[in-house]
């Protein structure tokens, strides 16, 4: 056997050696997918017929790149603990458990610091929109601790997560998620570095797609609406309680002593519908003088850490409302933002 011939016939089994290696290997994988049910990409959304459908609706209705659509789509995959978080939610807890996660001395006191740093910020949106200070500061505080916790999920997986396997609002998230392919494009944002919650909100003010682009403002006139950055954010959620009502000046709960309607529940309505006269006449006693916007008002009752709590909302109560629409979440934001008002050096008490 000639030399030449030798070396070929090396090559060939080296060849195959590394054939069969390489088969070893991508049969390895496939049983631990088997077995584990675990794919390394985490199967991309593109790969489902759903997700296909919607992109084909995008194109058509919003004229969306479809190149550029299957490209962002291909990179995003359901994240199972998204869907777990959906169904373990803070406001499901009692009052007396979920009232200590937001009302601390800490979240008191960074929200003093945070009004202090941004204090010509805040009387400029109190002064355009005429909401308080402390509302919007309490705001932020409740959603991201004053920015410190925006969110660590990419906003396309957790949309994509709730609105192809999440049933249960399915319909909504799918609607976000296209409002949210829109704001990437009128924003400018960058796609797959923009993070939120495990809902898809966004900011310091966590905003979902929707609220963002309706509501949210260029409050230092850059050009761009930046939620992540705090002039912006400070406006926007001024003008979102502007927009949605906030009647300047005027109360937004006070606390009742209940004296003969133990048999009274607590309405599903947030909207205030029944008026101050009413509840007064049922047993109820609150401030004497208590007016408000419609003098209409709404029954609050709270699982409090000594027992029952009830409480008369009013119109700015159901203001705050619609930034989350369980009523403990509203009770938190009026109650922090009175805590750092009481502690605000210079604030009228």
């Amino acid at each position: 056997m000639n030399k030449r011939l030798k070396r070929i016939i090396n090559l060939n089994i080296e060849i195959c050696d590394w054939k069969m290696k390489f088969i070893k290997k991508i049969t390895l994988i496939a049983l631990s997918v088997l077995i584990t049910g675990n794919v390394s990409a985490e199967s991309s959304y593109w790969e489902t017929a759903a997700v296909k459908t919607f992109v084909d609706e995008m194109v058509m209705k919003h004229q969306f790149d479809k190149a550029e659509l299957i490209g962002w789509f291909s990179g995003a995959s359901k994240r199972q603990s998204i869907i777990d978080a959906m169904t373990r939610p803070a406001e499901a807890k009692p009052w007396k458990q979920y009232r200590p996660i937001f009302l601390t001395d800490k979240r008191i006191t960074q929200g003093v610091n945070f009004w202090q740093r941004n204090k010509k910020l805040l009387q400029e949106a109190e002064e355009k929109y005429g909401v308080p200070a402390q509302i919007i500061v309490a705001i932020i505080g409740v959603e991201t601790y004053y920015g410190r916790q925006i969110g660590r999920y990419p906003v396309l997986d957790a949309l994509a997560t709730l609105g192809f396997d999440y049933p249960p609002r399915a319909k909504f998230f799918k609607k976000e998620l296209e409002e949210f392919l829109l704001l990437v494009r009128d924003e400018k944002l960058n796609l797959k570095e923009t993070k939120g919650s495990y809902a898809g909100a966004m900011g310091m003010g966590q905003f979902i797609s929707s609220s963002y682009r309706q509501y949210a403002v260029d409050f230092d006139g850059d050009g761009q609406r930046n939620l992540w950055q705090t002039t912006d954010a400070i406006g926007s959620v001024a003008n979102y309680f502007k927009r949605h009502g906030w009647a300047k000046g005027e109360p937004v709960i006070v606390r009742a002593e209940n004296r003969g309607i133990s048999h009274e529940k607590e309405g599903r309505m947030m909207r205030p519908h029944r008026s101050v006269k009413s509840f007064r006449q049922q047993g109820l006693i609150f401030e004497p003088n208590l007016t408000s916007k419609g003098d209409e008002a709404v029954l609050v009752k709270l699982d409090g850490k000594d027992g029952i709590e009830y409480w008369i909302g009013l119109h700015n109560f159901y203001v705050i409302s619609r930034y989350n629409h369980s009523p403990k979440y509203s009770m938190a934001v009026f109650q922090l933002s009175e805590e750092i008002k009481k502690r605000m050096p210079g604030s009228s008490k």
